[in-house]
């Protein structure tokens, strides 16, 4: 049984690249947590995905024993944590896990947006906060403006922040001085009851699921029945144990510490994230508070370009779901694309993900449609339903009012391209709330509608600022706008795939837009197609596809005009007969291009 006052639990929070996983890597390596010739590097992140693009998707933890300069053996429980905005649901349930964090900030770059979110989220979770500034080695590093960068911004103490390098190690030993010294230990009482926060769950193929909690009272050992206090499913531990960041199995795990359980499980579903665990027969009074749930903000159907995939689909995406909790999807049916599914994802990234994930690990090829979000409609009955897909929109006789969700987006930005920003900011309706200074640098802070976030902002606030400026947006609710949905028909048939909601000032140029788009990707039929937008009954946009004519007059050698004129006709007469009953062929190609819209 570990001795509580030696046990330090922490996470490691910054903005995106800024060095968490490099710095995890040392940490490991000081403590010895791996042999030399086990190290990688970003050891904790296990997804050839994460390692490719270099960021953390799921938090991972290890364990580690560290004897510190007083002689005394300390043990830390470290976990890593993502930094890119769509995850923050992973870092939040990170830190209720955690009494403390390492604030990491990159010494070239300075405070980040998402290093200002994440850090509210710790001293949400009432985290003491040990500040390190990585990259000190470099160059460009301006150790004593980042210092005040941190006071001024984010308000902490940063006079005793830790100088580090991920890449050489390079104060490593003081940072982990910093963690034992300044980071309380856990509180928790050995003899009460167990209690323990379920963090994380996962699928593994050979152990079934696989459940990481953190045990905040009493003691779990093996073959102890434990109780979900949420569903009150009881289930038998298997084994336990503790990552270092292999997995090693204990025969207890106590309070103040975090670890993992098999418990023959079979679904994930069964193990809702921040559910409390306690003792089937000895149950503590009161479940832990848990963590607010994820929400879906961005909608898309996925459907398989292959029909008869459609069952591989969706095996892939409940195997997807036992993985990552935050995944939402049902059943859709589409007269253009056939059976799929509308799933809901946190964010563009996560979304982009998913569907890299499906592609590579389950090897399947996959359409997506252009991405939403949930829209609120109010009936004139004074009902509110929730739209999210665009091609469920009610008669609009039938709706009072439509809301959008809204988000509130924070921009640090350095000041030569402010008037970019600003100018980006007006063009996609968003309402200027704040503008604040911190050195040459431009903090702004928006009320953006989040339709306007979804297609391209992030990629057009990077090429503007040439990458220098940072992104990261909350909702704040629903307000009401001046929406509508644009239909798009092909040969006068509406297409539900194609449809989509946006605000009446830029639903013509959209449409025109994608009509520009389909007449270059549908191949010419033997009769004229026209391809328009439409907002309800009133055509805003059209193009159209010539036909392929044959030379009917080839044999005609000669002769009066009317011979001519004579077969051209039966030829047009044979047209219109083939445009009233002929089918439009739209190949596959053809929506995925069209629905790449956003990429213009």
């Amino acid at each position: 049984m570990q001795d509580l006052a030696k046990i330090r639990n922490f996470a490691i929070i910054a903005h995106i690249d800024h060095g968490k996983s490099t710095i995890a890597d040392r940490i490991i390596e000081r403590c010895g947590g791996l042999e030399r010739r086990e190290m990688t590097e970003q050891v904790l992140d296990s997804m050839d995905i994460e390692r490719e693009r270099g960021i953390t998707i799921k938090a991972q933890t290890v364990r580690l024993k560290y004897i510190a300069r007083d002689g005394q053996e300390y043990v830390l429980n470290l976990i890593d944590t993502p930094g890119h905005v769509d995850f923050s649901y992973e870092v939040s349930r990170s830190l209720a896990a955690c009494e403390g964090s390492v604030l990491v900030v990159d010494a070239t770059q300075g405070v980040e947006a998402q290093t200002l979110a994440n850090v509210y989220l710790a001293i949400d979770n009432n985290h003491e906060i040990v500040p390190a500034l990585n990259k000190v080695d470099l160059p460009s590093a301006d150790v004593e403006k980042v210092k005040s960068q941190i006071e001024d911004v984010i308000g902490i103490d940063a006079s005793g922040a830790v100088e580090t390098s991920g890449k050489t190690g390079l104060g490593i030993d003081n940072l982990l001085e910093a963690i034992v010294q300044n980071l309380p230990a856990p509180q928790g009482d050995v003899d009460a009851p167990l209690k323990a926060l379920l963090i994380d769950s996962w699928y593994d193929s050979y152990l079934g699921v696989v459940i990481l909690l953190r045990i905040k009272d009493g003691v779990l050992r093996k073959k102890q029945v434990i109780r979900m206090m949420s569903n009150n499913a009881t289930y038998t531990v298997d084994r336990l144990g503790v990552f270092t960041p292999k997995m090693q199995e204990v025969d207890e795990l106590s309070a103040g510490e975090v670890g993992y359980i098999t418990a023959s499980i079979k679904s994930v579903g069964d193990c809702s994230v921040g559910d409390t665990i306690t003792d089937n027969k000895k149950t503590c009074e009161q479940a832990l508070p848990g963590f607010k749930p994820s929400i879906p903000v961005v909608f898309c159907s996925i459907f398989p370009v292959d029909s008869s995939q459609y069952e591989a689909l969706k095996d892939a995406l409940a195997k997807l779901k036992l993985n990552d909790a935050s995944i939402d999807y049902q059943n859709e049916n589409s007269a253009a694309l056939g059976l799929g599914f509308r799933c809901g994802f946190l964010g563009l990234l996560h979304m982009e993900i998913i569907q890299e994930r499906i592609g590579r690990e389950f090897d399947l090829d996959i359409i997506t449609t252009a991405p939403s979000v949930a829209y609120k409609i109010n009936l004139t009955k004074g009902e509110t339903i929730m739209l999210h897909n665009p091609a469920d929109m009610p008669d609009l006789s039938t709706v009072a009012s439509i809301e959008e969700p809204m988000v509130r987006a924070t921009i640090l930005v350095p000041d030569t391209y402010l008037g970019a920003v600003l100018k980006l900011c007006t063009e996609r309706r968003g309402l200027q709330q704040e503008l604040t200074y911190v050195g040459s640098r431009a903090m702004v802070v928006y009320r953006i509608p989040l339709n306007e976030i979804v297609f391209d902002f992030y990629d057009r606030l990077k090429s503007i600022t040439s990458g220098y400026a940072s992104f990261d947006y909350e909702l704040v609710g629903y307000e009401q706008s001046d929406l509508v949905k644009v239909q798009i028909l092909i040969n006068e048939e509406p297409v539900d795939a194609l449809a989509f909601l946006c605000h009446r000032s830029e639903a013509e140029s959209r449409g025109r837009q994608i009509c520009e788009r389909l007449k270059d990707l549908i191949p010419r039929h033997l009769f004229k197609i026209p391809i328009q937008a439409a907002i309800g009954g009133r055509v805003v946009a059209r193009e159209t596809i010539s036909a392929m004519r044959k030379d009917v007059t080839a044999k005609c050698y000669g002769g009066d005009v009317t011979r001519k004129r004579k077969l051209l006709d039966k030829q047009k007469k044979g047209k219109q007969r083939m445009r009233q009953f002929g089918k439009v062929e739209v190949p596959q190609s053809a929506f995925i291009e069209a629905l790449r819209i956003g990429d213009d």
